[in-house]
């Protein structure tokens, strides 16, 4: 493949292919049309079929050259690969318009106060068997951080003033000290198997205090399984807050996507 996108990367190589596609060719007929000289057309079409683009053969005087359809038809279908693979990827343009609106809102210290955000899923687990993915830090582990991050630092003390924190970093960083996001704050509330409520407040570079939510999980049976309600309340909001805030109806929704994808693999 490397050796076809090398090829094709020349412009004077692609219009050769271009008058190719319309039929096959001999280099004197070629060069004229290309507007080039033949020796230079002809290591051109060298390095076409080097990269299997193109095939030729002699014709009495001629060499006429035309064009091979598979390994475009193989580039054709990793192209659409790649393409297909990018639109998985709609969430980064979601945050981009989302980020872009809210530091527009940000104009005030408190902003964003009040602000709620509701969540629902349908778990299958019972509350019981639920409980401890959000409880205990090595079921959390899995599933508490949006897609792209992994966690590098977790305490979750599931009793009321329990302490909180949440640390994490790319996906793909395994040896530098650059932390992508940091929480810290308590447990406010835990019935097991019922109710889950705690304050948590990202923290700025500096250490300072982005803004503070109040997350409340309510857990309810459902058959065999759990219908599970998060509501989460802002306040304390900066200015600095926007690109987290923006954030946070795409980066929790997919933390609860992956703990949906863990009870039911």
């Amino acid at each position: 493949m490397e050796a076809i996108l090398a090829a094709l990367a020349d412009p004077a190589r692609w219009r050769l292919v271009e008058l190719l596609a319309e039929r096959p060719r001999p280099v004197g007929v070629l060069a004229e049309l290309a507007g080039a000289r033949q020796p230079q057309t002809t290591k051109h079409l060298q390095a076409l079929e080097r990269a299997g683009l193109v095939a030729s053969q002699r014709n009495g005087q001629r060499r006429i050259y035309a064009l091979r359809s598979g390994p475009l038809r193989d580039l054709a279908t990793a192209l659409h690969a790649l393409a297909d693979a990018a639109d998985g990827h709609e969430g980064f343009d979601r945050y981009g318009a989302s980020a872009d609106a809210e530091r527009l809102a940000a104009t005030a210290e408190g902003w964003a106060d009040g602000r709620s955000f509701r969540f629902t899923r349908s778990l299958p687990a019972a509350p019981a068997a639920l409980w401890p993915h959000l409880t205990e830090t090595e079921l959390l582990d899995r599933w508490w951080t949006p897609d792209d991050f992994r966690v590098s630092e977790l305490v979750f003390e599931a009793r009321p003033d329990g302490r909180i924190v949440l640390e994490y970093r790319d996906i793909d960083d395994k040896g530098t000290d650059l932390v992508a996001g940091r929480a810290e704050g308590e447990v406010t509330e835990a019935i097991p198997g019922e109710r889950l409520a705690y304050r948590l407040s990202p923290l700025l570079p500096d250490g300072g205090i982005a803004f503070t939510s109040h997350v409340e999980f309510d857990l309810r049976p459902s058959g065999d399984g759990t219908d599970l309600d998060v509501h989460w309340r802002l306040s304390d909001s900066t200015v600095d807050a926007a690109d987290f805030i923006a954030g946070i109806e795409i980066g929790f929704g997919q933390t609860l996507d992956k703990l949906a994808s863990i009870l039911n693999p």
